[in-house]
Formats: structure tokens, C-alpha cells, sequence
């Protein structure tokens, strides 16, 4: 076989209007008498009937003639043709095209092409409306006869004719019908003069010029190393997911809706569309879609529809399961009023039995909803009348031998764990009022929390300026409403088969219209200078329609029935297991919140509804429609009066109250809402007393909901995901999904313990913030000052020179942005306060969630212990323990911790310094804001304040033993990505710069650092070096810290150089002009220095850098891992690919992580960071696990871990034996192992011809295998290392 690669012009032929010489040509068209009339009187072809005078002429749009690549595949019995014959290699390519049913081609030319479209004539169905296709096989419909000539020139022999004319004919009768195209032999056309269209012509692609760049990519490009047939198979697996979950989707909204006919006529289409362009079009094999379709005609007991159902199934060859049993015993049980379907009940049943489903299986695996347990239990009944359910038990024990030490007899039953009915610290009377109260605030969907705000007694202007708001609103839920149903109304009359309509009526109107204005009260409060783009404002609007269509669900269908039945049990419990806390735990906690849900959910499983809905979730273009369908009424129907600022007016001038704009980033130009100025002066002229939260923004007035598995746990019946992943990032949620619960309870287990703390506000610490946000704010306490406070640039005047205008022009640029980010500093610190001051007075916990690495945060986004300084400061354990005999201690040392000051020097040197030090902090706790303020001086001053609060209480009890702390100590990591790096490579050197062998004084492994740069910077300055010179007394610890504490999180040389840029603008001393110069220079030396220090962490970064490169680049996937404790990961980096959609416009594609290319130079950059970051959460869940199981309460902020000052001994002994524990494991072995299991290649992968490709792949095969060697230090070492967490 031969490749002549052959450069020519895209080739375009028309039809010439004169086609008399064509003798036998008729036209049959769907038309109007009088286009007939012209038709046939002009000898034209029209092919429409919109221009009355077929003789006018009209200006012709050519297309732009593009140069493209042919790559012609010729064998030797195509040079033999060629040589009997005069026809050149683009018509041999064209006949060989047409003869495609003789000649079997492997490949294709025009732009890629993977199949065969129809032949020059068919219609194509991807330029038709998806319902009128439908309909389009009709009487009457356009119906075109050609009678074309031997289209082989008289050059050609008989043998020859005859050989392409057969392969013309086969082609035409295999690709299109006969009523399309008749080819006869009579008469003579020439080949060049036919119009050349469908396959033949070369498709003009949108991204023709990206698929150039694609291919002078290096070998890291992925495209590369996946052949034809994976890249159609890929396409196909795409086309089979979206369309499954968009039918599932939309089968079971019509279900809800109690309109599951609707749901059929949509699956009845996919099946048309399959039978008629099986190539564009999969069959539906997701049995998720037939079992919403059983459930919903089960609940309109519809018999028939369901064997209707069963044959379709039986057809397309998919298996039932439980679920789907589950259904048909529920409609047979329904319909068997009278006995009369015995005989159904007894042929199903024997079918569930040949298949291998019993009776026990479906009550145990399957999803009931309001009565469907008894109906189904009621059909089965009919079969066997003695027949009782045995319910599997729950469970519970781990399976991950890190942990497996912590399962135990007991937890099987728990019978004797559970406690009684009494009250403890808790009282069960308010717990059941908090149960009802959030509760109640979940079902509303948002809370008013009072503003914090002071701003005295209103003036007349601002409560006339409250009242204009108020009615503005009002205006707003009218114009919302029925805006929605016009528009609600549109869209039902379009005729599409998949109509988004039902999703517009998946709600109450009044919610849709809650949404719309609480979302247009949300824009009017933003910042000027930024917003989100309006793709983003669409999902997250769609978002919170789903959000509430899956409570309004749960209501329905009695899930929340029964989730609150199970909840009010376990508060019960939770209630009476919280006794008042000794100094230290009495004894050990066996029985951990998940394990004590699943048992009291296991006793209550006979009885109604379950706790899952098998939901489908919506697809990603159901969010987009829904939020562009509301947020059209936001832009078009929300206006606003523009003289409504005006005192003396009676005249209204209603404008649109939001507009777009366009702005600018990068290379990207981006479409934004803005509000109406007049409506942004409005709000804030009428100085809004009360502010709107999204319960799922709020803390829980209750214990959380334990995660029990990747679809249980957090709020009560608000949407919590056990993941923060993006929408696009469906790998890592099937394989969630696929590993099983069991495998993720180590994981769970530690965000519900870290979920069962308890918390309250500090008061006196949030009295001092309120004094100091009301009266100003301070830059110097990190407390936001309000814009207004920022002052403005000069004005210009008239003797100014450009040079003058435009470096004030500049200023007012830098003005606006930084009154942009003051206002939004502003607002983010006014949420938070006004959170706080509004549970001032209440106990609340915090729901956890986990980010696609394993690291933990808290849901709340406003009030909860991971923000700032500030944000620490006000939150407290809930529950006291006494200090006993070393608390005082512990609260003293971690005062001094957070002031930063002795952080070279031994615990020991902490304590006396705090003792000296007595009187500056009661003067501190007694007159914050008056006295000496040393406080302030503090790295963390708010914390600082804070503790020194709760040591004055303490020294002003009579007997500090038993005084009742709330107060959080923390024990800090030291470095601790370092120090994990330390750990695997077994650095003795970089071990012992972290802390992780025992020391009388603490390492700190910045100064070491900072005293290596200024080595080498003083040996420059000798050489004469000008920009050592000028860093001089310079170089400080504080200057490089952030560099250094990055750079093991993947910081780059760039962004690292502009950390240090940073820090040397803000020394007022130093000269600005040499910030750049100086900053490239102390980045270059820092990178060498860690090199020096930290061999064996460099080289490990290296190697994780390198796998993920050619994972990603040659093997063309996303790199993925599990965690020691069993999570799996997956990066969720990749370039977003639009697979062929031609003749498959009726699924809109959406991005999927898995189908996508991967995005190399995020996966190689990203993987050591991530790696690392997996490694700190597992280890922080280790401790946590620990931790619950000694009876002492645990927090973590990461690397940071939170207890009582009495039990800080006790965390810190678990906290090393579990890091001990985690780093005995072999955790580059395992890694190595997995990778290679995954992603290595086989034999019979390797083509043997010595490529570039094979060569990448055994480069693949042998990176992966190949492990960084390790030193010897020994890691039980950290267990008697005191600085190691201190």
C-alpha cells in the first residue's frame, strides 16, 4: 500500500442552471402550485418557494477556497487501473469512495473522517429540527429523480467501465433508496461537472486551525497515540452516557410529574433514531431508564404499559433487576383488588427466581418509596402467604487494615452501646425544638439573619429609601411571576421531543419566583469590579432549582419522614451519650456516630419509605437551560424606576434593573451582570437591616446526619455532596460510586466525628470585633475597613501634561479595583459577624465535606473555623472539660505559639516566658482596646485576645483544676508537606530540618534555610554582585517563608518570585525599582538551597512530575491513585473535547472528565502537590479516627489539629503513632503498583517496530516501575520528637 500525499483546492461544483441536456430529469417537490408553475417555465431547479421571481438575480456568497491535505491510500491494483486508464488520483480516490461496499478502506482523508456519510442526495438529519423528523416520512415530501450518465470517460475499457460502474451501482444501492437516485448508462456527463456534496466534499471544520496546532504539538499530545478505531469507540461510549442519562433524567422528572407516558414517547423516539442512523445513535442498555419508567407507570397501576415496557427490555436485549421487580410486584399488588392477577404475580416471581433474584434480595437492595414496601410485600405475600422478610444487617466494621484494630465485637451488637433516655450536657426536650426548628429552616430555603451593622436611629431619606426597596421587590415577584408563565407557556407550545417543560414544572411557581428574586437581591449587592460569567450564574441558578426539586421530593415521597424518624432516635442517643467531660476520658467510645445510625436505620427498615430516593441526577445542560430560562426573566422583566432616588417626583421611568457587560481576560472575553447603578445606590441607601443565607450556607441547630455512603449524610433533607467535585468530573464519582461504602468508612467515619463536635460563639471576643468593625475597621488587625474609607485620587486640572493624566488615569484604575476588593473584604467579614452575632446564644454544628484529594472542610462557608485569624477567634468547643493539673500550662504555651515570638526556644522557655509576661495579658483580657494592646503585637491577634481572655478567667477562679475550658488549644505541624517528604524518602538530614526526630529546641527549617540564601548572597556581594549588595539585611525569614512553605506544593519559579515580590514591596525601606531583580535573584537561590537541603524530597517530586506527564500525555488518561485509607482519587484536569455530533443534535453534549483530553500540564504539576495533600488528610483521619475512639473531642484545620487543653497530651501521642503508622506503610511501593496495574502496557501493546510510540510506552512501563530510591532513617524516631506537632 502506497501514501501520495497531494495538496489541492477544496472542490466545489454547481449544477448549471441550463440542465436541458438532461433528458430524463423530473422534479416532484412539496411546493405551492404557482412555484410549480415557475419551476417548470424557468428550466430551473428550486429547491424553495421564498423568492417569487426566479429570473432576478441574486448575489452569490462563495466560500473561501482553503488549501487542505488529501492523503491518498493507493494499493497496486489501484496503479494498475491508473495505468489502463487516464484518470487522475482525485477521481480514482472519488470512485473508490463509491465502490466502498467492494473496496474496504481502513482509512479516510477530508479532515479525519472516521464514517461514510450518505451518498451525494440523502438528506441529513442533523440539519432538521429534531420533532419534525418525526413526521418527515410523509406524502408529498421533496422527492428529487436524477438519471445520471455513465459518469466514465470513453478513455476507459470495457473491463474497466464495467468494474466502476458495478461499484457505483452497488454503492448507490446500498446507501440510498431508489426513489432517490436512478443511475442509468445512457448519455455522457463528465465527472468533473457533477456537484460535489455530502462525503465528497471536504467538511469545513470550526476548529481546523486548532486541529493544525494539534498535530506540530510534541508527543504529549494524546491524540497522537489513540488510533481511529479507539477514538470512534470513546465516541460511541460518550454518546452512550449522555444520552443515557439525559433520557433517565427526564423519565424520571415525567414520573414525578405522574406523566410517565411522556417518558416512553421519548425512549420510543431514541429507538426510531437507533434503527434509522445506528452510527450516530446507541441503543439504551442504563437499566436506570427502564426502571423509572416501570416505577412511574407502577404508581398509575398501568399493567399494560409495564409489559409494554418489559417486551421493549426483552427486545434490546436488557436484564431485569431487583428494582425492576421491585416495580412490577408493586403495580401487580396494586391491580390485584380482586385476585384476578394471581397468575402474573406467580410467572413474575419464577422469572425474579430464574434470574436469581429472591424475595429477601428486593427487600433488602432496593428503593421504596411511600407505600410501595407493603404493596410490594403485599404481591409477594400472594405467592407465599407465610413469607417474612429477613433483613440483612448493616455493615459496619472496616476494612482497611490501618484501621482494623479499631472493629470489635461489640459493634455487631449494639444492643448494650446505646444509651437511655436521660438528659446529659444536652437537654432532649430543646434538642427535639432545635430538630424542629432547622427543620423548618430547611424547608424554607433561607434564613434573615440581622445585620450587624451599625449605623443608629434610621433617617426619614433612609426609610423612605426601605420602603421604595420593598415595593421594588414586591413589583419584582409580580413581573417574576408572570414573566415565568409566559414564558412557561412558549415553551410548552414548541414541539421538540425532549422539551425541557417538565423541568419548569418539576417546582411551584412561587419557588421559581423566590429564586429569581432572591438571586436579582444577590446581584444588586455585588461588587462592582467582578462577577461571575453568566454561564456560571446559569448553572448555579439551575443548581438551586435542583436543590429544591430534591426537597420538595423528599417531602413527597416520605423520605423525610422517615430520614426524621431515624434522626430523632440518634439525637436521642447523642443527647443522653454527651455526659459532662471529666478531665480526662473515663473510658473508650466503641460505637462512633455511622455505626449507631445504621443500626437504629436497620431497626426501622421494616417500616415505610427508605431513606434513598435513587435519584437520576440532572444532566449539565438541564442546570444551564433552567438558569438562562430564569435569568432571562431577571434581565428582561425586572425593572427598575430610575427617579426612584429623587424626593420630589411623581414621574416613573421603569428601565431593566441588570444589564451585561463584556470584559476582558486574557484572550477570553467574557459576558457578566451588572446591576443597575441606581439600583446598587438604592440598596445601599437604604442601609438593609436584615440579610438573606441558603440554609446549606448556615450551621445545623443539630447533630449532622452521618455519611453512611456517598449519598447520606450532612443536612437534614438540603443537598450535601461527600465530594466537592466539578460537574465535568464524573470519573472519580463512579468510582466512588463503584468501590462501595465499606471501602470509604475510614473517611466517612472521620468527617462525621469532626461534624458531632459541637460549637458555640466566643461572646467577649466577638463584642471586641463588633466595637472594631462598626467604628472602622483596622488594616492593622486584618478587620476590613469600608470603601468609603479608602480616599479618592486628585482631580485632574488643566495645566497637567499626558504624562500627569495618565498617571492619574492609573490611580483612579488602581482606585476602583481596590475599592472593589475592600467592599468585598467588607461584605465577607459583615456575613461572617452578622452569622455569629445571630448564634451568639445558640449551640450549632458544622457539616463536613471532603475536596476530590481527601482534605476536609467544613460546609458552612461563612461561619466556621477554617478562615482567617479573625474567623478562629470566635468560635469555641461547646462542651467544657476541666484543666486539670496541666491545662493551665497547655493554654499558656499555646498563647505564646500564636504570638509568634519564641518560636526557636523550648517549651519550657514558652511557659516562663508567659509567666513574666502575666501582667501584659490580663491588662490585654480586661482593656482590649484601651490598655497597652500587646495583643496586637501578636502574628495572630485575634486568637491572642482571645486566649488571653480565657486565661484571665482562669486565673481569676478560685481552683483553676476544675475550671470548665472551652477554649481550643492547637498543635501545629512543622512544615508539614515537608515533613511527609521527609518521611518517604527517609531524609535523615531533611528529617531532622522539620522536626521529625527528637530536638531540646525546635527546628525551624526556614531560618535554616534563609541562613543558606544569605551565605551565598554574601559570597556574591564579595564578587560584587550589585543586587546581593543591595538585599543586604534583607533577607529574612519572613521574606522567603511562603516560598519555602510552597514550593513542596508545586509552586513554580514564577509564582514564586512573585511571593517574594510581594513581601519586599512591603518593606517601606526597600528600593522599589530593584523589587523585580531582587526577587529573581532570592528565588533562584531559595530553589538551590531546598535542592541542597532535601535530596531525596526533590527527587520523589521528580518522579511523581514524570509519571503523571506520561501518564497523561502517552497513555492519554487522567491520573488517578487510592489513598491508604482507601479513597480514590482522580485529577479532574482535562481539556474539554466536542465529539462528533453530526446527525445527533438530540442530546445536548456536555463535558465529561473521562472522554476528555487530559490537560498535561496541569495532571504533571498538579500530582505531587495533590499526592502530598492526600497524604496529610490521611493522616489528620487516622488521628481523628484515633481520637474518637480515646474519648477526647478532635478538630483539625488541616494540618493543624484542635483539642482541650487537659487531653493535648493524649492527641499528641495519637498524632504520632499514626504518623508512624501511615509511613511504616510502604506508600511509594503501593503507588508504584497501582500505576503500573493501571496504566502500564502489555506485550501485545508494543508493535515491535522500534517507533516514537513504542519507545513513549516503554518509557511509561519503566518510569512507573522504576521507585525512588529511600534513605535510612528510622521513622519511630517521630514518636519521641516533642516539636514534631507542637
Amino acid at each position: 500500500m502506497y501514501r501520495l500525499l497531494k495538496l489541492s483546492k477544496t472542490p466545489l461544483r454547481n449544477y448549471p442552471n441550463n440542465i436541458s441536456g438532461l433528458t430524463n430529469t423530473s422534479i416532484t417537490e412539496k411546493t405551492c402550485v404557482l412555484c410549480k408553475h415557475l419551476n417548470q417555465n424557468s428550466g430551473q431547479i428550486r429547491s424553495q418557494s421564498t423568492v417569487t421571481n426566479p429570473r432576478r438575480k441574486s448575489k452569490v456568497k462563495r466560500k473561501p477556497r482553503k488549501l487542505f491535505a488529501e492523503l491518498l491510500v493507493v494499493t497496486d491494483n489501484d496503479l494498475k487501473l491508473l495505468a489502463s486508464t487516464n484518470l487522475n488520483l482525485s477521481e480514482l480516490y472519488k470512485l473508490k469512495e463509491l465502490s466502498k461496499s467492494t473496496i474496504c478502506l481502513e482509512e479516510h482523508t477530508y479532515n479525519n473522517l472516521n464514517v461514510i456519510e450518505n451518498i451525494p442526495g440523502a438528506s441529513n438529519a442533523s440539519n432538521v429540527d429534531d420533532f419534525s423528523i418525526l413526521n418527515s416520512e410523509k406524502e408529498g415530501d421533496k422527492v428529487v429523480e436524477y438519471n445520471i450518465p455513465d459518469i466514465v470517460p470513453p478513455a476507459v475499457d470495457g473491463s474497466s467501465r464495467e468494474f466502476i460502474k458495478n461499484a457505483i451501482e452497488s454503492s448507490a444501492n446500498e446507501h440510498t433508496s431508489p426513489d432517490i437516485i436512478n443511475i442509468s448508462a445512457e448519455g455522457d456527463l463528465d465527472l468533473e461537472s457533477l456537484k460535489v456534496v455530502g462525503t465528497f466534499q471536504p467538511e469545513e471544520l470550526e476548529e481546523h486551525i486548532s486541529e493544525v496546532e494539534e498535530a506540530t504539538e510534541p508527543l504529549e499530545s494524546p491524540e497522537k497515540n489513540v488510533d481511529t478505531n479507539t477514538k470512534s469507540h470513546m465516541n460511541r461510549k460518550y454518546k452512550d452516557e449522555v444520552s443515557s442519562k439525559t433520557l433517565a433524567t427526564y423519565i424520571e422528572v415525567c414520573s414525578h410529574l405522574k406523566n410517565p407516558q411522556r417518558g416512553l414517547n421519548v425512549l420510543y423516539f431514541h429507538r426510531g433514531r437507533v434503527k434509522r442512523m445506528s452510527e450516530s445513535y446507541i441503543p439504551v442498555k442504563n437499566i436506570n431508564v427502564y426502571n423509572a419508567l416501570l416505577k412511574g407507570f407502577a404508581n398509575k397501576v398501568d399493567l399494560s404499559k409495564i409489559k409494554e415496557i418489559l417486551n421493549i427490555m426483552e427486545e434490546d436485549g436488557v436484564a431485569l433487576n431487583a428494582q425492576s421487580y421491585a416495580a412490577i410486584f408493586e403495580c401487580l399488588a396494586r391491580v390485584n383488588v380482586k385476585k384476578s392477577h394471581l397468575k402474573d404475580i406467580r410467572i413474575f416471581t419464577k422469572n425474579a427466581f430464574v434470574s436469581g433474584i429472591t424475595f429477601d434480595q428486593i427487600m433488602n437492595q432496593c428503593i421504596f418509596l411511600n407505600n410501595e414496601r407493603e404493596m410490594v410485600l403485599q404481591a409477594m405475600k400472594c405467592y407465599d402467604p407465610k413469607y417474612v422478610p429477613v433483613y440483612k444487617p448493616p455493615d459496619v466494621l472496616y476494612n482497611n487494615h490501618l484501621v482494623n484494630h479499631l472493629n470489635c465485637e461489640a459493634q455487631l451488637d449494639p444492643k448494650n452501646l446505646i444509651h437511655e433516655n436521660t438528659d446529659g450536657l444536652f437537654n432532649f426536650k430543646h434538642m427535639k425544638k432545635c430538630i424542629n426548628k432547622q427543620l423548618a429552616m430547611e424547608r424554607e430555603g433561607y434564613v434573615k439573619v440581622e445585620s450587624i451593622e451599625c449605623r443608629g436611629k434610621p433617617s426619614e431619606e433612609v426609610l423612605r429609601h426601605r420602603e421604595t426597596l420593598g415595593n421594588l421587590y414586591k413589583m419584582w415577584e409580580d413581573a417574576a411571576s408572570a414573566a415565568f408563565n409566559r414564558d412557561l407557556a412558549t415553551l410548552t407550545a414548541q414541539k421538540s421531543v425532549l422539551n425541557f417543560e417538565p423541568y419548569m414544572r418539576c417546582i411551584p411557581v412561587k419557588d421559581f419566583v423566590t429564586i429569581i428574586v432572591e438571586e436579582a437581591k444577590k446581584i444588586a449587592q455585588g461588587s462592582e469590579t467582578y462577577s461571575p460569567t453568566v454561564s456560571m450564574l446559569y448553572r448555579d441558578m439551575g443548581a438551586k432549582v435542583y436543590a429544591r426539586y430534591k426537597i420538595l421530593r423528599k417531602q413527597k415521597t416520605n423520605v423525610l419522614n422517615k430520614i426524621t424518624d431515624i434522626h430523632f432516635k440518634y439525637c436521642n442517643d447523642y443527647v443522653a451519650s454527651h455526659q459532662e467531660l471529666d478531665v480526662l476520658p473515663k473510658q473508650e467510645v466503641y460505637l462512633n456516630s455511622r455505626q449507631k445510625w445504621q443500626w437504629i436505620q436497620h431497626s426501622l427498615i421494616n417500616e415505610g419509605a427508605t431513606i434513598l430516593m435513587g435519584h437520576q441526577e440532572w444532566v449539565p445542560p438541564v442546570l444551564q437551560f433552567i438558569g438562562k430560562f430564569l435569568y432571562h426573566i431577571v434581565m428582561h422583566d425586572l425593572k427598575i424606576d430610575v427617579n426612584s432616588l429623587r424626593n420630589n417626583t411623581e414621574h416613573k421611568n421603569y428601565l431593566p434593573a441588570f444589564y451585561t457587560i463584556f470584559r476582558t481576560q486574557g484572550r477570553i472575553v467574557k459576558e457578566e451582570v451588572k446591576p443597575h447603578p441606581i439600583l446598587s445606590k438604592l440598596y445601599r441607601a437604604s442601609l438593609p437591616e436584615t440579610l438573606d443565607f441558603p440554609t446549606y450556607e448556615l450551621p445545623m441547630l443539630c447533630p449532622p446526619v452521618p455519611w453512611t455512603s456517598t449519598h447520606i449524610g450532612g443536612y437534614l433533607i438540603s443537598p450535601c455532596d461527600v465530594v466537592r467535585l466539578p460537574t465535568q468530573a464524573s470519573h472519580q464519582k463512579q468510582k466512588l460510586e463503584r468501590v462501595g461504602p465499606q471501602q470509604l468508612y475510614p473517611s466517612l467515619d472521620s468527617l462525621n466525628q469532626l461534624a458531632a463536635i459541637p460549637w458555640k460563639v466566643n461572646k467577649k471576643i466577638l463584642d471586641v470585633i463588633l466595637d472594631v468593625f462598626n467604628s472602622g475597621g483596622s488594616a492593622r488587625l486584618d478587620v476590613p475597613e469600608p470603601p468609603s474609607s479608602l480616599p479618592p485620587p486628585k482631580l485632574s486640572t488643566p495645566d497637567m501634561d499626558k504624562a500627569e493624566k495618565f498617571q492619574l488615569f492609573k490611580q483612579r484604575l488602581q482606585y476602583k479595583r481596590k475599592k472593589g476588593e475592600m467592599y468585598s473584604l467588607w461584605c465577607d467579614c459583615l456575613y461572617r459577624l452578622s452569622l455569629a452575632n445571630h448564634f451568639r446564644n445558640d449551640v450549632f454544628w458544622l457539616p463536613h465535606n471532603m475536596d476530590f484529594r481527601g482534605r476536609v472542610y467544613p460546609v458552612p462557608p461563612h461561619l466556621n473555623h477554617l478562615g482567617s485569624d479573625l474567623a478562629r477567634s470566635m468560635l469555641v468547643f461547646a462542651e467544657p472539660r476541666p484543666l486539670g493539673p496541666n491545662g493551665f500550662d497547655w493554654l499558656k504555651i499555646h498563647l505564646i505559639n500564636l504570638t509568634g515570638l519564641k518560636k526557636r526556644d523550648p517549651i519550657s522557655e514558652r511557659l516562663k516566658f508567659a509567666n513574666e509576661n502575666m501582667d501584659l495579658i490580663l491588662d490585654s483580657a480586661q482593656k482590649p482596646l484601651t490598655g497597652k494592646k500587646w495583643w496586637m503585637e501578636s502574628d495572630e491577634p485575634w486568637q491572642t485576645l482571645a486566649c488571653c481572655m480565657e486565661i484571665a478567667d482562669v486565673a481569676r477562679s478560685p481552683d483553676p483544676e476544675k475550671f470548665l475550658c472551652h477554649f481550643p488549644v492547637h498543635q501545629d505541624g512543622s512544615c508539614n508537606g515537608l515533613q511527609h517528604y521527609a518521611a518517604l524518602g527517609r531524609d535523615a538530614a531533611g528529617a531532622h530540618s522539620v522536626n521529625l526526630t527528637p530536638c531540646d529546641v525546635p527546628q525551624d527549617v526556614y531560618s535554616a534555610v534563609v541562613t543558606l540564601v544569605e551565605n551565598q548572597r554574601l559570597e556574591d556581594a564579595k564578587n560584587g554582585v550589585e543586587i546581593a549588595k543591595i538585599l543586604e539585611g534583607y533577607v529574612k525569614r519572613k521574606v522567603i517563608k511562603q516560598t519555602i512553605m510552597t514550593t513542596v506544593y508545586g509552586v513554580t519559579r514564577f509564582g514564586a518570585r512573585l511571593q517574594i515580590a510581594k513581601q519586599l514591596k512591603d518593606i517601606d525601606d526597600f528600593p522599589k525599582e530593584s523589587v523585580w531583580a531582587a526577587s529573581t535573584y532570592l528565588t533562584t537561590k531559595t530553589f538551590e538551597s531546598l535542592r541542597t537541603m532535601f535530596t531525596s524530597t526533590k527527587e520523589i517530586q521528580d518522579w511523581f512530575t514524570e509519571c503523571a506527564r506520561l501518564i497523561s500525555a502517552v497513555g492519554c488518561q487522567q491520573v488517578e491513585w487510592v489513598t491508604p485509607l482507601g479513597l480514590p482519587i482522580v485529577q479532574p484536569y482535562f481539556k474539554y473535547k466536542k465529539f462528533t455530533t453530526s446527525n445527533y443534535t438530540t442530546y445536548n453534549s456536555y463535558a465529561i472528565d473521562k472522554y476528555g483530553k487530559p490537560n498535561v500540564m496541569k495532571q504533571k504539576n498538579a500530582f505531587p502537590p495533590n499526592f502530598i495533600h492526600s497524604l496529610d488528610s490521611s493522616h489528620m483521619m487516622l488521628t481523628s479516627l484515633h481520637s474518637e475512639r480515646a474519648g477526647i473531642t478532635f478538630v483539625s484545620v488541616h494540618d493543624c489539629y484542635w483539642t482541650h487543653p487537659s487531653t493535648v497530651h493524649i492527641m499528641n501521642k495519637i498524632c504520632r503513632e499514626q504518623f508512624v503508622a501511615l509511613h511504616s506503610e510502604p506508600i511509594l511501593e503501593n503507588l508504584s503498583e497501582y500505576l503500573c496495574e493501571r496504566f502500564c502496557y502489555s506485550e501485545s501493546d508494543f508493535t515491535g517496530d522500534g517507533s516514537e510510540l513504542d519507545l513513549t510506552k516503554k518509557k511509561l512501563n519503566r518510569v512507573l516501575r522504576k521507585v525512588p530510591k529511600t534513605s535510612d532513617f528510622d521513622i519511630k524516631q517521630v514518636l519521641d520528637s516533642v516539636y514534631f506537632f507542637s
